[in-house]
């Protein structure tokens, strides 16, 4: 029977709690074979969960980074509590499909959001689909964010677009500081159909899109789209759980 697995981001803190850790748990101890606990930060965790996307294990995170929105917080006095009594919430990745403008294909998934980003000094010039219905023809702006309900509060919030629900089943379309039209903020769509932006001048704007914190340079067109045969096991404190966390964010965002 395979034990706990601990993985943990190469950084002092992060080896200071692994010595911790180690010193609590007797890694046999644990009945489920498919129980990983993560020590670092939201970009670890992320790097983590794509590394094993493939898998059916379940992710405890333990915050060694700065916010740490998808980890939790280390207690040495009550971590074997809090793993056997840790609540899980499945999410589901977006698949970011993007042309060139080589024509190359390119693929990538992102847990927190794609993002569409102007390559030169000019701003971008996109059009914006959801499905088969335009929702924007010509926006003229830094570029485009789509978000998941569990990366909204990531990047998505510092270009004020929503907050979503984890059980939503909606994806945030948000602009990077329009210019034309100024005043369009976005939309929130349902994460059934793809959306699809198309760089409307390639040459004279180029564009790069990137999922999570991977790059693909000159893109033409990208398709992004929730990948449901993708499901991520995230472990949470009863008292800290990730629905929580997003609840938080959403009241300090209503009093501010």
């Amino acid at each position: 029977m395979n034990k706990l697995q601990i993985i943990f981001d190469k950084n002092k803190k992060s080896l200071n709690i692994k010595k911790l850790l180690l010193k609590k748990i007797n890694t046999h101890q644990f009945k489920q074979t498919n129980l990983v606990i993560v020590v670092g930060g939201d970009g670890f965790m992320l790097e983590t969960l794509k590394k094993n996307k493939n898998s059916k294990k379940k992710f405890y995170g333990i915050n060694s980074g700065n916010y740490g929105f998808l980890m939790n917080k280390f207690s040495s006095k009550n971590i074997i509590k809090n793993l056997l009594k840790a609540n899980m919430i499945s999410i589901y990745p977006l698949e970011m499909i993007v042309k060139n403008k080589n024509n190359q294909i390119k693929k990538s998934l992102a847990i927190n959001e794609v993002s569409v980003l102007r390559q030169s000094r000019q701003a971008a010039n996109l059009s914006i689909k959801h499905g088969s219905k335009q929702i924007i023809k010509n926006l003229v702006s830094d570029g485009v964010l789509v978000s998941t309900p569990a990366g909204s509060t990531a990047y998505n919030l510092s270009v004020h677009g929503p907050i979503l629900s984890l059980n939503s089943k909606k994806l945030s379309i948000a602009p990077i500081s329009p210019f034309r039209p100024r005043r369009w903020e976005g939309k929130v769509v349902n994460d059934k159909l793809k959306i699809t932006i198309t760089n409307l001048s390639p040459s004279k704007r180029p564009i790069s899109a990137v999922a999570d914190n991977l790059e693909v340079r000159n893109a033409k067109s990208i398709i992004v789209k929730t990948n449901n045969k993708i499901k991520f096991n995230l472990l949470y404190d009863k008292s800290r759980s990730l629905q929580k966390k997003i609840k938080i964010e959403q009241l300090r965002r209503e009093t501010t």
